[in-house]
Parts: C-alpha cells; sequence; structure tokens
C-alpha cells in the first residue's frame, strides 16, 4: 500500500513523494499493551468519570432513551383523556402540563440528544479515529443534558411543570398570564438543554473536519458524517435563536420589559419568528440525521454501494440550506403580507425535492441489490412508507389555503408525527439492531425485533393515520375534552387504541435490549452484516488498532484485508508513542497527517460541572438568586480545573505515526483544533447576535411611534464617539499583547489583556449610563427594553472575558503562556476580538438607528 504526501511543515521533514506502508505483520506486543493501559476505563463509581465517546455515547443514548420513554408515558395519559368525550380522567391543567412537558421533553429531550448521542459514539468509528477532539466536553454537554432533563421531568411531581406547550407563545407565557415559575422550568430549563447540545456541534464540526484518517478527502467521507457535519452546522445557525427568545421572554417575565406586549410597543409575533427560525430547521436537524443512517444502512443491507452518492450528498446539503427559508411556513395564519406568503409557500414545497433524490436514491440501491431482510431492513421499509406519506402531507400544509383550512387542527398533529416518528424514530431503531454488535459483539433478537416491528409499524399508523380524518373534521389541537356529538368520538378511540399498540413494540424492544446486555444475546461475529465502512473494524477502548489510510467511499469492500492489517497494527498511529491518549488531527480538505493531539483521560471535573451547572439554573428557576451564585462558582471551578492541563505545548519531540510520516505534538494558530472550535464558537454567539439585531429592527417596524423622534431624547453623540474610542484601544491593548507574547514579553501580554478588558468594561459601562442619563426606562416600551438588552448582552460577554482574561493570566504567572505554547491565548484573543467588533455594532445601532429612523 502506498501513501503520497509532500514534505514540509505538514510532515515534519522533507522527503520523497511516495512512503510504503509496512507490511500487515504484527507490531510489537508493548505497543498493544501501552495502548490498552492508557485508555483503560476506571472501574466502579469512576467509570462516571469517563470521557471516552464509547461510553458517553452509551449513557447519552440511554438517557435520550430514557425521557423518550417519560414522554411516551405522557402521551399515553393524554391519548386515554381522549378516548372518549368528556373524560375526566386529566383536569386541564394536568393535561396542559403533560402535553408540555411531552412535547418538550420529545422536541428537546429526545429528538435532538438521541441523534447527537449516536454521532458520539459512531462517529470516530466511522472516522477511524481514536476519539472526538474534545471528550471532556462532549462529557460535560451528556451531564449537564442528564441531570437538566431530570429536573424538567420532576417539574411534574411538584406540580411545577410548565403548561404554556412545547412552543411557549406569549403573551400567554408572559408574567400576567403566567404567573409562577411553571414557564421559567421551561426557559431556564431549555435554554440551558440548548446550550449542551451546541457543546455536542461543536465536537462534530471539529472532530468530522480535523480528525478523519489519512487518504479520507471529503469526497471519501461517509454520508452520514455529511448528514451529521450539515446537522451540527444547522444547530450553530438555528439554536441560538431559540436561546435568545428564551432570554428575552425570561427578562419580561423578571423585569417586565415588553418584548412581547403589544401595548408598550413590543409584538408576540416576534418570538414566533424566532422560535420558528430555530423550530423549522430543527425538523430537518432531526431528519437529516435519520436519513445518514438510512444512507449507510441501505448500501449494508442491499449488498450494493449507494446509487447516486454525490447526488445525495447534495441533497442533504440542499435540505440544510433551504430549511433556513421555511419558518414562515408555520405562521400562515397570523396576518403576514401576500408576497411572503407566496414565497414561503414555494419554499416549503421546494425542500420536498431533495428529500425525494434520497428517497429515490435509497429505492434504486435496493432494487439493484440484494437485500438482507433482517430486523434493520423492515424498519426501513416501514419509515420508507411513513416519511413519504408525512412529506406528502408536508406539501399540502405547504398550499397556503388548505393551511389556513387546517392549521392547529389534528391534521399538523398526524404530520408533525409521520415526519418526526417516520423521519426519525424508525432510522433510529433500524440503526440499534444494526449496530448493536458493534457495542458487545452479540445481535438482538430477530423474532422480538420483528413483532416489535409490526406491532410499532401497525399501531403507528393505526395512532396517527385518523387524526389526519379528525382534524379535517374540525377537532382542534391541544384540546383536553371534547363534546359527543361532533362525529370524533369512534376515531379518538381508534388513535387511543393505536397508541398502546406502538408502545407494545417499543416495549418489546426495550426488553431485548436489556435481555441482551445482560448476556442473553447472540454471539455476533466481528462484520455479521458485512458492512463496508470502517465501524466494523473490531476495536477496543481506544477504537481501532491502528487509524487505517483511506483509499474510497466503502474502504473494507475494497480491500477485504484492511480489518486484518489494521488489526495487526500496519497502518497508523500503531501504538501510543507518548504513553498517553491521542489521536491524529489531519487537513481539513486533503486530510494529510499535521499533528498529534494528545487526548484527556478521566476527570472528575465534567461530571461536577454538569451537576453544578444544572443545579445554578434550578435555583435560578425557583428564584434563589443568592443560594445560586454557589453552585455557579463550583461549576466555574471545576470547568478550570478540567481545562488547566489541556495545553499541554510542545512536550514531546515530532513523533512517528506510519507511512515515513512524522509530525509534531503540538501547533499553534488556525492548524490548532482548538482554535477551529472558538470560531464555530463565535459563530454561534454572532448568529445570537444577529436574532437580537432582527428583534432590535422588527420591533421598530411594528411600533416605530415607541422610538424617539427627538435627538434631544437620545445619548449626546459625544457618548458614541468615546465609546468607539475605548473600543479602539482595547483592539489596540489586544494587539500589543498578542506582539508582546510572540516576543516573550509576559508583562506586556499581562497589561495588554488587563487594559484591553478595562478599556471594554469602560465602554459597556459608559453606555449603560449615557442611556441612564436620558430617563430611558426598560419597562416602559419596547424601544427601552431592547436598548437594554443591547447594553446587557454586552455586559454578559464581558462577564465572560473576565473569566477568560483571568485564567489566561493565571496561566500566564504560572509560566504556562509563552511565544510556543499560545493556544489559550489565541483562543481568549479571538473572544475578546469578537466582543470588541460586537459592541462596536451594537454602538453604532443604538446612537444612529434612532436618529436616522426615529
Amino acid at each position: 500500500m502506498t501513501l503520497q504526501h509532500e514534505g514540509g511543515p505538514g510532515s515534519g521533514h522533507g522527503g520523497p513523494a511516495h512512503r510504503t506502508l509496512p507490511s500487515p505483520l504484527p507490531r510489537p506486543e508493548e505497543e498493544l499493551r501501552t495502548l490498552q493501559r492508557v485508555w483503560r476505563m476506571p472501574r466502579g463509581l469512576g467509570l462516571l468519570s469517563e470521557v471516552n465517546n464509547n461510553v458517553i455515547g452509551v449513557m447519552y443514548i440511554g438517557a435520550a432513551l430514557l425521557f423518550f420513554v417519560l414522554a411516551g408515558l405522557l402521551a399515553l395519559a393524554m391519548r386515554a383523556q381522549l378516548a372518549f368525550p368528556e373524560s375526566a380522567l386529566l383536569d386541564h391543567d394536568t393535561y396542559n402540563q403533560f402535553f408540555t412537558v411531552h412535547g418538550t421533553g420529545m422536541m428537546f429531550l429526545f429528538a435532538v440528544p438521541v441523534v447527537e448521542a449516536i454521532g458520539v459514539y459512531l462517529i470516530p468509528a466511522m472516522l477511524g479515529a481514536r476519539d472526538l477532539p474534545f471528550p471532556r466536553l462532549s462529557a460535560f454537554a451528556f451531564w449537564a443534558y442528564f441531570f437538566g432533563g431530570l429536573s424538567f421531568f420532576a417539574s411534574l411531581l411538584f406540580d411545577a411543570a410548565p403548561d404554556g406547550g412545547w412552543f411557549m407563545y406569549p403573551p400567554l407565557t408572559s408574567y400576567e398570564h403566567s404567573p409562577g415559575i411553571r414557564a421559567d422550568f421551561w426557559l431556564l430549563g431549555i435554554g440551558f438543554i440548548e446550550i449542551s447540545a451546541i457543546a455536542g456541534a461543536i465536537e462534530i464540526i471539529v472532530g468530522i473536519l480535523r480528525t478523519r484518517p489519512p487518504g479520507m478527502t471529503l469526497d471519501k467521507l461517509p454520508i452520514y458524517c455529511w448528514a451529521m457535519l450539515i446537522m451540527a452546522g444547522m444547530i450553530i445557525f438555528a439554536f441560538p435563536a431559540v436561546i435568545l427568545a428564551t432570554a428575552l421572554l425570561e427578562v419580561e417575565r423578571v423585569f417586565h420589559w415588553p418584548f412581547f406586549i403589544a401595548e408598550r410597543g413590543g409584538d408576540p409575533l416576534l418570538w414566533q419568528h424566532l422560535f420558528w427560525f430555530f423550530g423549522h430547521p430543527e425538523v430537518y436537524i432531526i431528519f437529516l440525521p435519520g436519513a445518514g443512517l438510512v444512507s449507510m444502512m441501505v448500501p449494508t443491507l442491499a449488498r450494493y454501494p449507494l446509487i447516486g452518492h454525490n447526488l445525495v450528498v447534495l441533497a442533504l446539503v440542499g435540505t440544510g440550506v433551504f430549511s433556513f427559508g421555511l419558518w414562515v411556513h408555520h405562521m400562515f395564519t397570523t396576518g403576514i403580507p401576500p408576497l411572503s406568503l407566496s414565497f414561503f409557500s414555494a419554499a416549503s414545497m421546494a425542500v420536498a425535492v431533495p428529500s425525494g433524490i434520497q428517497v429515490f436514491a435509497w429505492i434504486a440501491t435496493l432494487g439493484k441489490g440484494r437485500v438482507q431482510w433482517t430486523v434493520a431492513t423492515w424498519f426501513l421499509m416501514g419509515f420508507l412508507f411513513i416519511f413519504v406519506l408525512g412529506g406528502l402531507t408536508g406539501v399540502m400544509v405547504a398550499v397556503v389555503p388548505f393551511d389556513w383550512q387546517a392549521h392547529d387542527s389534528y391534521f399538523i398533529v398526524a404530520h408533525l408525527h409521520y415526519v418526526l416518528i417516520g423521519g426519525m424514530v424508525f432510522p433510529m431503531f433500524a440503526a440499534l439492531y444494526h449496530w448493536w454488535p458493534t457495542l458487545n459483539g452479540t445481535l438482538l433478537s430477530e423474532r422480538l425485533g420483528r413483532w416489535a416491528f409490526w406491532l410499532m409499524f401497525g399501531g403507528f399508523n393505526v395512532t396517527f393515520f385518523p387524526m389526519h380524518i379528525t382534524g379535517l373534521l374540525g377537532m382542534p389541537r391541544r384540546v383536553y375534552t371534547y363534546p359527543g356529538d361532533l362525529g370524533w368520538n369512534l376515531l379518538n378511540m381508534v388513535s387511543t387504541v393505536g397508541a398502546f399498540v406502538l408502545a407494545l413494540g417499543v416495549l418489546i424492544v426495550l426488553a431485548d435490549m436489556a435481555r441482551n446486555a445482560f448476556g442473553r444475546g447472540q454471539p455476533a461475529s466481528d462484520n455479521p452484516w458485512n458492512g463496508g465502512t470502517l465501524e466494523w473494524i473490531p476495536n477496543g477502548n481506544y477504537a481501532v488498532r491502528s487509524i487505517p489510510y483511506v483509499t474510497g467511499l466503502y474502504p473494507l469492500w475494497e480491500n477485504p484485508n484492511l480489518s486484518r492489517e489494521v488489526q495487526a497494527g500496519a497502518h497508523f498511529l500503531p501504538g501510543a508513542p507518548t504513553d498517553r491518549r491521542e489521536t491524529i488531527v489531519t487537513s481539513p480538505i486533503e486530510s494529510k497527517p499535521q499533528y498529534l493531539m494528545p487526548m484527556p483521560g478521566p476527570h472528575w471535573g465534567h461530571f461536577l460541572a454538569g451537576l453544578f451547572t444544572a443545579l445554578h439554573f434550578l435555583c435560578l428557576t425557583v428564584g434563589w438568586y443568592l443560594i445560586s451564585i454557589l453552585p455557579a462558582l463550583i461549576a466555574i471551578a471545576s470547568v478550570i480545573w478540567w481545562l488547566w492541563d489541556l495545553d499541554t505545548g510542545e512536550d514531546h519531540p515530532p513523533q512517528e505515526v506510519g507511512g515515513g510520516w512524522r509530525i509534531p505534538v503540538y501547533v499553534q494558530g488556525p492548524s490548532n483544533h482548538s482554535w477551529w472550535a472558538m470560531v464555530v464558537l463565535l459563530l454561534v454567539d454572532g448568529t445570537a447576535f444577529a436574532c437580537l439585531i432582527f428583534s432590535y429592527i422588527f420591533l421598530w417596524t411594528v411600533s416605530p411611534d415607541v422610538w424617539p423622534s427627538d435627538p434631544a431624547a437620545l445619548p449626546g453623540i459625544g457618548w458614541l464617539g468615546g465609546g468607539l474610542l475605548l473600543l479602539a484601544l482595547a483592539a489596540l491593548s489586544l494587539w500589543w499583547a498578542s506582539r508582546s507574547l510572540g516576543a516573550d514579553r509576559q508583562a506586556g501580554v499581562r497589561l495588554g489583556l488587563l487594559l484591553c478588558f478595562l478599556f471594554l468594561l469602560a465602554a459597556a459601562v459608559g453606555e449603560g449610563y449615557a442611556q441612564i442619563q436620558t430617563g430611558l426606562k426598560g419597562a416602559e416600551s419596547a424601544y427601552g427594553a431592547v436598548t437594554y438588552m443591547l447594553v446587557a448582552w454586552q455586559g454578559f460577554h464581558m462577564a465572560v472575558l473576565l473569566l477568560m482574561i483571568g485564567y489566561t493570566l493565571a496561566r500566564s504567572f504560572r509560566g504556562l503562556i509563552h511565544a510556543r505554547r499560545r493556544v489559550t491565548f489565541d483562543n481568549t484573543m479571538l473572544m475578546a476580538g469578537y466582543t470588541v467588533g460586537q459592541g462596536a455594532f451594537a454602538l453604532l445601532l443604538a446612537h444612529l438607528f434612532p436618529r436616522l429612523f426615529g
């Protein structure tokens, strides 16, 4: 086997253009023993400190399934209530709580987390990587999600669960109509859990782009990884909208700032725009990973490469792009202009095209190949039937006149479930049966699996197909009871029976999984379905024995000996040359080895950070504001504890990793994986800020009369000039600190960072004081609320910078930052530079916009 590479900085040395990999002979046993030792899992309670993706992925999937079951039990209770007219099983208040927690749990605590969880488990195996690049971040995201989800469901036990629907429309959820803490459980809890989802998205993006095996250029990337890459990118640009929306509504509830109160210039439609800008892409955030799983299973089960691979990739990209132009699809009945109706109606129909491309590719592949009829195959067939029906009803509701009739009826409930359960739940169960052998080397029961499939498939259609008719007969969604003379009785009873049949099928799957976990499964071969991708190479806690060199889309089909070569240690990184966990970081396009990345091992910091972050938000929810400071401080200390030993610097010389490649163990700047993660995080931050700017302009368009028309009511123009000058001085100080670090002048680094923070702080405080001096009050008008929100947003970034600059200065005083070890500084510099730019834009908007358009 021949590997091509170029000598130079990326390779660590100059050399001939061709290197030959070692022949597939066993490597020294010392290499394997070292690999096993450094990747050994802790025992007992110590397992909670593990960060390996195999462990975190399994726990993540298990937690998501737990929340799936809990939300499903609430659905059964609601269906039992609706089985008969005028039923008294649940009162309206309990029903509203069950409905809200069910919808929220399924959308926020199951659907998105489970697709990320499967990605955490499968992506490193598909890439032949040791792990994802930020294992402790993945572990923190899991524990924060787990503890936060438990707190959210526990609110039911105290009659404190949210009752405003999973969409939480104001003004019904504002302080006037929803006093108490019920809505706060949703706003603080879900906003916090979405942050966990963003952490997972950053991990997935950097992992796919930077930890691919040598030779796996983007055109050889497994299609599931394409789907997850696009999904994670959609999270980056969609989730900030709902995070901002929850922040605005929580501020309105606490401080009475009227973002959504029409009497004082706010508008409830602002919530709908922000929520559905997130909410409709979320449907495809859920569907695309399911489609990616299908595109991996279909070729394996058909024993034939996926037909139209490149078209399917383009379809995934197209779906991701189209999804951001569909949010008004949910707002056709809100009185928006006809031109907008036409545009979003057309976009809603157009998104069916890339979905159709994928469906035809799957059908063509199954038709061309020789299909293995496993349980996974049956679930895939069920998926195709259900999802296509859901897509057809989606095109129907994209037609504006029809949507006006079907909106907020049970027709929409049926459509939603056909798309989401068909598009994600059935592929997920297929994936459980298909990839279960990679977990413990056994098979789930084919006999029980077929029973489960037919019960789930039949129960699903019996449950939700009649809802189309119920909706067309006029039954509105979200009602807890109904009169008995409207013709809905039989249809509701049929739906309830179907729901319990569906639940029985799910129960059989869960029982089979539990039975298998206790060692009663049928032993499986290393590759029971003869899959062609890398996850079917046998692996341990360290993933593959050596990282393979990839030459095509289906490496195991193209080189039948590849698995034996990898297990013999004949490819890259067959051991642990620096005596610690590590993986190879490759270039983002051509996937050439660039450096050897050390990976952190077990640690308690992420567990404690997740636990105490959840406790902090729980204290805020119930109004224990002073008490909440303690868990916040512990969470921050835990994060600093886990971060402290990560920026190792060049503590080892360049290492031989195979194939003639000698690569460094540390790089700086844009080549470093941490730099990439920081850039992605700033894209999240910038998107949230853009949503705040949209909110500012939207509120002006609906209530221009609350914007000041007299320039005398605004801060003097000198405040703008002074603020911009302070921001310019902050940028100059940051540049000086960077130059000083390049020359190893630590005093200049420390002074520059300190001055940068002080100038930024002075600009933020000055802007707040300037607005207060005018007599502006946030609670009096939407203008005051959104103006002070701009100030508060910059203030939040000052708090983040205080932590980051303080951490950087502490490392500087300990001698852990210098010209050849500056990754921590570079991350702080990126955040500080972004904060300068954001502050300047906010100042210009707050001072010039009212003067130009007031």
